[in-house]
């Protein structure tokens, strides 16, 4: 880019400079990213070690790219939002997360009147609420559990999902244009048909004209076997002299997994389990008692023959 370039990208708050794909995600597809020099505050810390999913990394590149909107749909534990935050981690992009939990109201997004001390006198100010605050800014906003929102709180989250969206705020008069660099996201655990299976408590449909708005849906699965590994022995660096076990404990992962999709289970091992499965053995040097503290103990009493089950399977010894 040219020195004026440069200086009208700093003064737009906007990305001035390219990246390669290649180099920074670790898998073939070449292709030149837009990414901000410095970092600020609201830029995720990176983790050398995490390991990207090809297809769901190129599809929230694209949103960051092309200001698409992208919703990244899968089970939990497989890394949804993690995988955007070490995305704009490595485009020095600032990111933050909003949890659509129960108690997130309209007015938490949109914002509200409060009363402050002025000069010694109460006055009512409006307080901006995360959405417009973060409209008008170089800022990737990720809603968690979009799938479990609330009604009222997405309709308004409905008003930004057009890609020039604009933001009115009512309470202000001010209609809010976009900033150039303001993305979208979002992580569920359905793909907005809601929970059939019971698996996902809480969770609900979500209106078809907005899940219409969604210009891209990514799907996140539990990694493939050799790939877990490598994520595990990136935290847990001692298990690289156990590899054997490690493979034991990953199968023994993956038949939960199975389980739980097939509806036999209702507690499931993430890779997230499986990294404090490995942590804990080291502790107790003993692969079997941090299996109980780790995974077994928060398991349903009528479960625990199946677990014992995968678990005789897995390392041809009792789990008792």
């Amino acid at each position: 880019m040219t020195k004026q370039a440069l200086k009208d990208s700093a003064d737009l708050n906007i990305p001035d400079r390219m990246v390669a794909t290649d180099k920074l995600f670790g898998f073939k597809w070449h292709m030149q990213v837009p990414a901000f020099s410095v970092r600020t505050e609201h830029v995720p810390e990176i983790d050398p070690d995490y390991q990207f999913e090809p297809n769901t990394t190129r599809a929230i590149l694209a949103g960051f790219s092309h200001n698409r909107r992208v919703l990244v749909q899968g089970y939990h534990g497989t890394g949804k939002s993690t995988h955007i935050e070490q995305i704009a981690a490595r485009l020095n992009w600032p990111c933050i997360r909003v949890n659509l939990d129960s108690h997130i109201g309209r007015t938490d997004l949109v914002g509200r009147d409060v009363i402050k001390l002025q000069d010694g006198k109460q006055v009512t100010q409006f307080q901006e609420g995360i959405l417009p605050w973060s409209l008008g800014r170089p800022m990737a906003l990720v809603f968690d559990e979009y799938d479990a929102g609330r009604p009222d709180v997405m309709f308004v989250i409905q008003r930004v999902l057009e890609a020039q969206g604009k933001f009115t705020l009512l309470d202000q008069n001010r209609v809010i244009t976009p900033h150039p660099s303001f993305r979208l996201f979002a992580t569920s655990n359905t793909v907005g048909l809601g929970d059939s299976t019971g698996l996902y408590h809480g969770t609900q449909p979500i209106n078809q004209g907005q899940m219409d708005r969604w210009n891209i849906v990514a799907n996140l699965s539990y990694l493939p076997p050799d790939e877990e590994m490598l994520v595990v022995l990136s935290k847990v660096k001692e298990m690289a002299k156990n590899k054997e076990q490690l493979r034991s404990m990953i199968a023994m992962a993956g038949l939960t997994r199975e389980g739980f999709m097939n509806g036999d289970l209702t507690t499931v091992m993430s890779p997230r389990t499986v990294i404090n499965w490995a942590e804990n053995a080291l502790i107790f040097n003993d692969v079997h008692l941090a299996f109980k503290l780790t995974f077994l103990n928060k398991c349903d009493e009528n479960e625990r023959g199946i677990i014992s089950e995968y678990y005789q399977r897995c390392f041809n010894t009792d789990i008792a």
